[in-house]
């Protein structure tokens, strides 16, 4: 687990408190001895912490406000998802928030005398599917418009280090999961509990996830830890498994049984592709496995919770909305 700095107390900025990563990581924060936590947000909001209204978050934003006196940024703001009806394959959207905004951030945020940035990025930028464990060393492949601003954000942000000497510290954490979790995981959880049959039996791939609370773990080790600094951190629960085995397992932390039958891949494949729906098929069937041991040798870092551990306690705090 984290230790309590013995640093003087450390003003934080952090964005996108009112996001999944961010609200779990604001709690955390919040409580956390000797840390001044204050928020950058878009919108007003009803948080009793300090916080500063951005607006919109942009390549032209102007962050200075926020940053007064700041000497580390957590970046974990950001555009994942776009409706499906304004989808159509275009990088614009993702690079004016996820590139061009952290870029500005980033720039304004050493011209202020900060002196560590934090980065949320994603294992997408590393590829969809894994033949060995990624590891950061490994070339980019990002395979999508939201991965690939991702990627272009962290070269922005490798070009800025060099140039004005702020320490960098990049995290790429697979599919996170935990207490109302976006996205897929949330998804397959409701089918779960229902009760619905899932024709994903007997799928032989290896895949690595991240529980919530291991991830804010980590990110609040790379606030103090001195050798985080300009670094790409990979993050993982401590076990891989198979797509079948992961939803049985959060079956059994559910309390039920998993139903799953198995069914031809080739006809599964096919639906996907009529349902527009490739990128949940590769998550499903595909390995993406992470080799975490620079992080764990570099930072002397565990996971705080086993695989089993971070599916019983998202099913006990599911239906509490985290708030900061």
């Amino acid at each position: 687990m984290v230790e309590p700095s013995a640093e003087p107390p450390k003003r934080v900025l952090l964005t996108g408190a009112t996001g999944f990563v961010g609200s779990f990581l604001c709690e955390s924060l919040r409580e956390r001895p000797g840390t001044k936590l204050h928020l950058a947000l878009r919108t007003a909001s009803p948080t009793s912490l300090p916080h500063t209204i951005i607006g919109d978050f942009t390549g032209d934003t102007d962050w200075t406000s926020a940053l007064e006196g700041v000497e580390a940024v957590i970046h974990c703001a950001g555009r994942a998802h776009m409706p499906r009806e304004k989808r159509n394959n275009t990088a614009a959207p993702y690079r004016e928030i996820n590139t061009r905004a952290t870029l500005a951030l980033v720039r304004q945020a050493a011209a202020m005398g900060v002196k560590r940035f934090i980065f949320l990025s994603s294992i997408g930028v590393n590829g969809i599917a894994s033949g060995s464990p990624f590891t950061p060393e490994d070339t980019p492949n990002p395979q999508d418009p939201y991965t690939g601003s991702k990627l272009e954000a962290e070269n922005g942000l490798w070009a800025l280090k060099r140039e004005t000497g702020i320490e960098i510290v990049i995290v790429r954490p697979p599919l996170i999961y935990g207490p109302n979790a976006p996205g897929n995981f949330g998804l397959l959880m409701q089918f779960l509990h229902k009760g619905i049959p899932l024709p994903l039996a007997r799928i032989n791939n290896k895949r690595s996830f991240v529980a919530i609370w291991n991830l804010t773990d980590l990110l609040i080790t790379c606030l103090d830890h001195p050798m985080a600094a300009n670094q790409t951190f990979l993050v993982r629960d401590g076990e891989d498994v198979s797509t079948s085995q992961f939803l049985t397992r959060i079956a059994a932390a559910l309390g039920k049984r998993a139903r799953l039958f198995w069914m031809p891949r080739s006809l599964i494949r096919l639906g996907a592709i009529l349902l527009g729906r490739q990128s949940m098929y590769h998550s499903l069937f595909s390995s993406l496995q992470i080799d975490d041991s620079k992080t764990r040798n570099t930072l002397n870092w565990h996971p705080p919770l086993t695989l089993d551990e971070g599916l019983r306690r998202t099913i006990q705090t599911t239906r509490k909305e985290p708030q900061c």
